[in-house]
């Protein structure tokens, strides 16, 4: 009988060593990456943070592995290295059991009243449709096609680029941000914990999937898309928080109706 426990590489990845998980993949060559200490200033690391491969993969492989996700518990993901590269491990891991702690409501107030703190008193009426208060989540979309399948395309597409494919112990796309570690929105946000809980509500509300990543960059595939410019105009302040928190509360109510319906499926 065919032995498909994970190789023990890829065990490292969780803490009670990928007991249980299986992957009867054949994986390129590769090898897993440690977070840098001088990065993080945490010291020396407990386990890795991801596995990645050694030279770019299509987009079949990036579905393979996703279907395989249940049974691995290894997300894949689509690794950008325009910026700089990955194997040099300038990622902060978390513990996604963290992420339970946040929503998504709850940390955009934060972040909102955070802007209008900021903001001269007789500049809140560039804030409208919005106001002083934080609109609250946008309905879900209609779904539009199976999540999967739409993530499946979009990784092909993608994969045309040349990317590795990356692998995170994690048990959605949304929670893998945080255990790898990501740093994209550093700038905006120091702690990447709490806009993953925005990104689970993206995957629960939209058919969102997160599909690659680069070292500034978030590429998600969207199932359920806004279905018209209301709609999207109330999505848009959703997507500040990952742009420029200091422009947003400004141009969101002039740049979301005639961009978001077609940015939303891509963001």
């Amino acid at each position: 009988m065919s032995d498909h426990r994970l190789p023990r590489e890829l065990g490292t990845l969780f803490a009670d060593g990928g007991r249980g998980r299986t992957l009867p993949v054949a994986l390129p060559p590769g090898d897993v990456v440690w977070p840098d200490p001088g990065y993080t200033g945490q010291g020396e690391p407990a386990r890795p943070a991801f596995w990645m491969s050694d030279d770019p993969v299509a987009g079949a492989d990036w579905r393979l592995l996703r279907e395989w996700h249940p049974h691995s518990g290894l997300w894949p993901l689509l690794l950008d290295e325009t910026a700089q590269p990955w194997a040099i491990g300038q990622v902060v891991p978390d513990d996604p059991l963290h992420i339970d702690h946040f929503t998504a409501e709850g940390f955009m107030a934060e972040v909102w009243q955070e802007w209008v703190a900021q903001m001269p008193p007789d500049a809140l009426d560039e804030l409208e449709p919005y106001g002083a208060i934080c609109p609250g989540p946008a309905a879900p979309g209609v779904p539009k096609a199976d999540p999967e399948a739409v993530a499946g395309w979009l990784a092909g597409e993608l994969a045309a680029r040349g990317m590795p494919i990356g692998l995170v112990a994690a048990g959605r796309g949304a929670d893998a941000l945080a255990v790898m570690g990501w740093q994209g929105a550093l700038h905006h946000n120091e702690w990447m914990v709490p806009m993953a809980a925005v990104v689970r509500s993206w995957e629960d509300r939209f058919g969102a999937r997160v599909v690659s990543i680069g070292f500034n960059t978030l590429e998600l595939s969207v199932a359920a898309p806004p279905a018209d410019a209301e709609h999207a105009l109330h999505v848009c302040p959703w997507l500040c928080p990952w742009l420029c928190p200091w422009l947003c509360p400004w141009l969101c109510p002039w740049l979301c109706p005639w961009l978001c319906p077609w940015l939303c499926p891509w963001l």
